[in-house]
């Protein structure tokens, strides 16, 4: 009994503490695609796929070549060439392979590398938004995350945050950028 008279109390405290604390709700990828980091790394890597897509390409022409150069000599090679050209041409396949599968790879890497400072700045900003409201959390509602959001103590903060970064705000939408106040501030 002395346990629980210790612990409902504390209980308590903690429920009436969780229930006051305020939260903002953000689209994360929605304000990310529109930084320009954001825009010039999307730029950046697509040129780059476009290069590892080139010379993947000369590999399966010079592939193409290769067999097409096989099949119309198959029947006058001795076996040694034969053998050889056969060799060849796996190797050839085999290198193309290896050649996609390690440019997936790259590229993977490089859109993580440039992507590095949008996702940083954005991150900044929403820890700047979330300390000067003095919100306990700012939830991404990305993918249907949180399809419920209690009005009272979450606010939408995309357009503080895109404030925060210097990005345009819709002007329909400026006018809602405000936080509502906490309950007792008006």
């Amino acid at each position: 009994m002395k346990r629980l008279s210790f612990i409902l109390p504390i209980l308590l405290l903690c429920i009436t503490a969780s229930a006051q604390i305020q939260f903002g709700y953000i689209s994360y990828e929605q304000v990310l695609k529109e930084l320009p980091e954001y825009v010039k790394a999307t730029q950046d890597i697509a040129a780059l796929k476009a290069k590892y897509e080139v010379e993947a390409q000369k590999s399966e022409e010079e592939f193409q070549r290769k067999f097409v150069d096989f099949l119309q000599g198959q029947k006058d090679f001795p076996q040694a060439i034969m053998q050889k050209r056969q060799a060849e041409l796996q190797n050839l396949m085999d290198n193309g392979m290896a050649f996609r599968m390690k440019s997936q790879e790259l590229l993977a890497q490089a859109e993580k590398d440039m992507m590095q400072e949008a996702h940083k700045r954005l991150n900044r900003a929403l820890l700047e938004v979330g300390v000067e409201l003095g919100y306990g959390y700012i939830l991404n509602t990305d993918n249907n995350n949180c399809p419920y959001i209690n009005p009272v103590v979450g606010i939408d903060v995309t357009n503080l945050v895109r404030r925060k970064l210097g990005l345009a705000v819709p002007e329909e939408e400026a006018a809602t950028a405000a936080p509502a106040p906490a309950a007792g501030e008006e």
